[in-house]
């Protein structure tokens, strides 16, 4: 990209070009997460009789060291638990993991007799105390499922841990019980009830305290997360839908991934002089924004700008999934931030389109063929739809749809319908038989969004799995042969992941690596529709657009990966309700579906 966007240098470039500060808090974060493994070492594993406090230790009161050991236990896993926040720079992290210290060093002391400990527990204080004010992290949104995450992870946990604690004491055990038993013990005791196994002496103190502080620990982190106060996910608001749509109606013929800024699970950040914007979600601490920014370029930097600044007032990892050359070009020059070809997007210029030639053979031969068997296609604006009608398509959408989980988010819309996207454009098949099926003689249908004035973008395929093969293509042919009568030039079709890779590795003289990576590539495809793709979309000729991912660091890329997954609908890390629920529970709002999955497009 040449002029037009100033070359500022920004508050935002200096903190990630210069030294990180972050990487105090990772430090720290890591030096918690040994001190919490050696807390809870030492409340597993019996005291040292050796030790040589043990003189002083004696004149304490006996019940010291059952409770010492069950405390030094209970903080070690909390602390466990407070690491990641505190490498991310977390606030209330901080404040716990000060409350949590002292109290590990007390449990040291007691319990093991340890000065050592106790000193490197109170030890991390002094960093922590000294840089507070680079945990100043705002909370990330949350989500009921986290209680839920929490109850399964630390139960789990808690049952190892318990069955440790349980058999580390073999010289004390009275007997010789089995795995059962001590199972069944640990169990009792997370519950707060006396088990099978006995012990001698204190020992059956000491271990009933430690299981019990498990199962206290379990139930108070779960109680916590469940009923805490709310730091609810942003979502659009109605303003923001409509000041993004008045960007759109200016500038949104650059960017054909525009329109999907609308989703309604998007929150927003508007440059300071209102003129661009861009939408994002947070998953799993990604802040994951999508295309280019929305409005006029000379203002991209500012939202940009305000992007990052949101990114590290909550310490998430800043990441942009399928931006064009230039917002990659613009993203990386303001931030500092690299970028990687992600791959292609087929476009198709309505002019240049036929079906006549040897290249268009395939396509040409299937289209036939499904019309010579009775099929029609219709081609209309959102606009034009009944509310009869559009609810058929919705609940044909929704029962033709692959999987149990909705997916996209860069490149869908997550609704179909809506009084606001009159300008949506369907394309649907038809064929009438005897017995008509649940959706009468609809077969299959395509959603397309505004891509400007003069195109659109692919949203949504969908069609019944006994229609004839073919229905994608044949409804992709009608929606451009009827393009021009709604003055579309332009059409968005689907994007395909590492497409170059496949191009040329297929290609005479292509190297050993390029082929072991499109070798790759198409193993992957059996479980990822990434070759599929590529070859569904060189069917109809398209120009290639390259789509980027812009990141902060390496290291970063895995978990960018795993978020840009989640978010798409292919990794569902919470449990989905029944679909007859799901339908139910939408019923009210017919046009506020989440309907919009791209199932040809890859994320």
């Amino acid at each position: 990209m040449s002029g037009g966007v100033p070359n500022r240098s920004s508050r935002v470039r200096q903190v990630l070009r210069g030294p990180r500060p972050e990487s105090v808090p990772v430090l720290i974060g890591r030096a918690c997460a040994l001190v919490g493994l050696m807390d809870v070492a030492s409340g597993v594993f019996p005291r040292f009789r050796h030790s040589r406090m043990h003189t002083v230790a004696e004149v304490l009161p006996g019940s010291f060291g059952p409770f010492a050991a069950a405390l030094s236990l209970s903080s070690g896993m909390l602390l466990l638990l407070l690491a990641h926040g505190l490498k991310r720079g977390k606030r209330r992290a901080w404040r716990a993991a000060v409350a949590l210290l002292p109290a590990g060093a007390v449990s040291q002391f007691t319990y093991r007799h340890s000065v050592v400990g106790a000193l490197i527990s109170l030890a991390l204080l002094a960093p922590l105390l000294r840089h507070r004010d680079q945990f100043d992290a705002l909370p990330d949104p949350r989500s009921r499922w986290r209680a839920l995450a929490n109850f399964v992870l630390m139960g789990a946990g808690s049952l190892v841990l318990g069955l440790v604690i349980v058999s580390v004491h073999p010289n004390r055990l009275i007997g010789d019980p089995s795995l059962a038993d001590r199972l069944a013990h640990v169990l009792y005791g997370l519950f707060g009830f006396e088990g099978p196994v006995d012990y001698q002496g204190s020992t059956t103190w000491t271990v009933a305290f430690s299981l019990g502080a498990l199962g206290l620990l379990t139930a108070v982190t779960t109680i916590y997360f469940a009923f805490r106060p709310e730091h609810p996910a942003a979502r659009l608001t109605e303003e923001d839908e409509a000041r993004l749509r008045a960007l759109l109606a200016k500038h949104g013929g650059r960017d054909s991934l525009g329109h999907f800024a609308l989703r309604r699970d998007k929150a927003v950040v508007f440059s300071p002089s209102g003129k661009a914007a861009v939408t994002y979600r947070v998953v799993s601490g990604v802040m994951l924004a999508s295309g280019d920014p929305i409005g006029d370029v000379e203002a991209w930097p500012g939202a940009i700008e305000r992007f990052m600044d949101e990114a590290r007032a909550h310490s998430w990892t800043p990441a942009v999934m399928g931006c064009s050359e230039t917002g990659g070009e613009v993203w990386t020059r303001e931030t500092g931030l690299d970028a990687l070809e992600l791959g292609d997007e087929a476009v198709v210029d309505v002019a240049d389109f036929s079906l006549a030639g040897r290249a268009m053979r395939n396509v040409r031969q299937m289209v036939k063929r499904i019309e010579r068997a009775g099929y029609e296609t219709r081609v209309r604006r959102v606009r034009d739809l009944g509310e009869a009608e559009l609810e058929r398509l919705r609940l044909a959408a929704e029962d033709w749809r692959g999987t149990d989980t909705e997916r996209g988010f860069s490149m869908a819309l997550g609704r179909i319908g809506d009084a606001s996207d009159g300008d949506c454009l369907i394309a649907t098949a038809h064929k009438a038989e005897a017995e008509p099926g649940p959706h009468g003689d609809l077969k299959a249908v395509l959603h397309f969004v505004p891509w400007g004035t003069d195109g659109v973008s692919l949203d949504l395929m969908r069609r019944d799995r006994s229609a004839d093969p073919g229905m994608n293509e044949l409804l992709i042919v009608a929606a451009l042969q009827a393009a021009p009568k709604f003055g579309i030039a332009r059409v968005s079709l689907n994007f395909a992941m590492f497409r170059s890779a496949l191009a040329r590795g297929e290609k005479i003289g292509a190297g050993p690596v390029l082929r072991a990576w499109r070798g790759l590539l198409v193993f992957l495809s059996r479980w990822f529709q990434i070759e599929s793709l590529y070859k569904f979309n060189a069917k109809f000729q398209p120009r290639w657009e390259p789509r980027f991912v812009v990141y902060r660091a390496s290291a970063d890329l895995p978990r960018i990966g795993f978020a840009a997954m989640q978010a798409e609908g292919f990794v569902n890390l919470a449990l989905p309700l029944p679909r007859f629920l799901r339908r139910r529970a939408a019923a009210p709002r017919p046009c506020a579906h989440g309907l919009a999955e791209r199932d040809v497009r890859a994320a």
